[in-house]
């Protein structure tokens, strides 16, 4: 799908949604400073059949028409403009990719007969870009840059399965997509059309041109594949609706999700598998797209559990679902899939805990948001500030926690209660090195009676994070009972600053 004049289009779009009493139907001109010079960046179709370009000097433009109406160019609008349709066109298939400039590739490999076959598919694309104001023109191939060069060369339409040799052979060289001296090269030695080409030795051309011309020629007239990359992931299972008349109405639209629910359900447990994350995309017959997601803290699969917390993301939205005029589409993807056997109800009756824990952390998510609900999880490292990490509640749990733990019958080696950052305390000691033999800490004195170290614990140096000083914890005890974990920073060493000490944490 091609939009030749998407920012010019897309400005005429916002002036008519202002509201404006007599369009300005001059030639419109989009211009932004290159070098020393404005230059034009886009041309609407007046423009352009009267005979301006791209890269013509907007004096020299306005030289020619001077009725030329100019305005600055807006990339990132564009660009907004372009995710919009993205995701708009996922009502025709979940695999869109981005083809730039000003365009867009749909794989519509099995979603074509949702729409009446390719011929149906086509007409309703181009009804809704042409009732949007956008001016397009598409092209059905059996590979992407089939498509590609069709679109942006040919005539567009619909390439009959096995012809995309015979459809692409007109097509100038320049519908490869080569660069600029590649093209002037080829149109020097007399070869101007993709069937020129296509009558050559492969090895003769990749030894002159170089290999990117002859994997691009394979992939245009159909003898090689390449799938496209969509902007949003392929879930792993899709179920989805699409309706003759716009749905508008809740009840509707719930009993569809809970009818979604259940087809999902039913290939998750062909596959011994349950979802983790679900996400409902709502189509909007404007082209709006709204997108609910829900995560599980377990594997699940019934469309009970499904419904309650459809349910409550509806509810806890700040932005209630507006329908508008209606929906026409609804899909329920599946992106997060684990394994789920079926637990045997009669042997397991009335164990629930941890599926009740998990069923409470998935609303809570859905209430209050995935990363307020978190949990602790472990990682790779001596530093003790490092060692556990937060984690959102329902993240996949991975291997269990390796947490490091002390000899049987020994204390813990660290502290429950750690202070961030660590509070200076000031101490008294026999040597410099050794531990101290009181401290002062929010001004009560505390004499130590039993003290463990030094545990000499060296900065990550290689993570570049700054701090390099050395620090040296002891587990003190004080005469009252309470068990403290100290450290001094830094070493006594000539030239060098004192050393501080500094409260980490406290035992139970």
């Amino acid at each position: 799908m091609w939009l030749p004049f998407l920012a010019t289009d897309r400005l005429r779009r916002r002036e008519r949604a202002t509201g404006a009493d007599a369009p300005d139907e001059r030639p419109l001109v989009l211009a932004a400073r290159q070098g020393n010079a404005l230059r034009l960046v886009d041309c609407d179709q007046r423009a352009v059949a009267l005979g301006l370009t791209r890269g013509m000097t907007l004096a020299d433009a306005r030289a020619r028409l001077p009725d030329l109406r100019a305005m600055p160019a807006e990339p990132e609008q564009d660009r907004i403009l372009l995710e919009r349709l993205a995701l708009a066109c996922e009502r025709f298939t979940p695999l869109v990719a981005y083809d730039p400039p000003q365009g867009l590739m749909l794989d519509i490999t099995g979603c074509a007969h949702l729409f009446g076959g390719e011929a149906g598919l086509l007409a309703r694309l181009g009804e809704r870009l042409g009732a949007a104001g956008l001016a397009q023109r598409c092209a059905i191939a059996g590979t992407p840059e089939a498509a590609h060069a069709l679109s942006r060369h040919g005539r567009g339409g619909i390439v009959p399965p096995g012809e995309d040799r015979l459809a692409t052979a007109a097509l100038p060289v320049a519908a490869l997509a080569l660069p600029a001296e590649t093209v002037v090269a080829l149109s020097r030695a007399g070869l101007r059309r993709i069937a020129d080409l296509a009558r050559l030795p492969a090895a003769a051309l990749a030894a002159r041109f170089g290999g990117a011309l002859t994997t691009r020629l394979r992939r245009v007239v159909g003898e090689e594949d390449v799938r496209i990359t969509p902007v949003r992931p392929l879930p792993d299972c899709v179920a989805e609706r699409h309706f003759a008349d716009p749905v508008a109405d809740m009840a509707v639209i719930e009993a569809e999700v809970a009818a979604l629910a259940a087809e999902a359900g039913r290939e998750l447990e062909r596959r011994g598998q349950g979802g983790r994350r679900f996400e409902i995309a709502l189509f909007r017959t404007d082209g709006a797209v709204r997108r609910l997601a829900v995560e599980t803290g377990r594997p699940v699969r019934d469309t009970g559990t499904l419904l309650r917390l459809w349910r409550e993301r509806v509810a806890s939205l700040a932005d209630p679902l507006d329908p508008g005029f209606g929906f026409d589409a609804i899909r329920l993807g599946v992106p997060l899939c684990e394994s789920l056997v079926a637990p045997q109800i009669d042997l397991e009756r009335g164990d629930r805990g941890e599926d009740d824990i998990a069923d409470l952390l998935a609303r809570l998510a859905v209430r209050f948001g995935r990363d307020r609900i978190l949990r602790f999880a472990s990682r790779d490292s001596h530093d003790p500030l490092r060692q556990a990490r937060l984690v959102s509640a329902l993240a996949a749990a991975g291997p269990p926690p390796d947490w490091p733990a002390s000899p049987q019958g020994d204390p813990p080696a660290r502290p429950l209660y750690l202070f961030e950052p660590p509070q200076p305390v000031e101490t008294l000691s026999e040597v410099p090195d050794g531990p101290p033999m009181r401290f002062l800490w929010r001004r009560r004195q505390h004499r130590i009676i039993h003290a463990e170290g030094p545990e000499r614990i060296a900065p990550e140096w290689w993570r570049g994070e700054g701090r390099q000083e050395v620090r040296d914890y002891y587990r003190l005890e004080d005469e009252a009972g309470q068990r403290f974990w100290l450290f001094r920073a830094g070493l006594h060493q000539e030239g060098a600053p004192a050393p501080r000490w500094y409260l980490h944490g406290l035992f139970a």
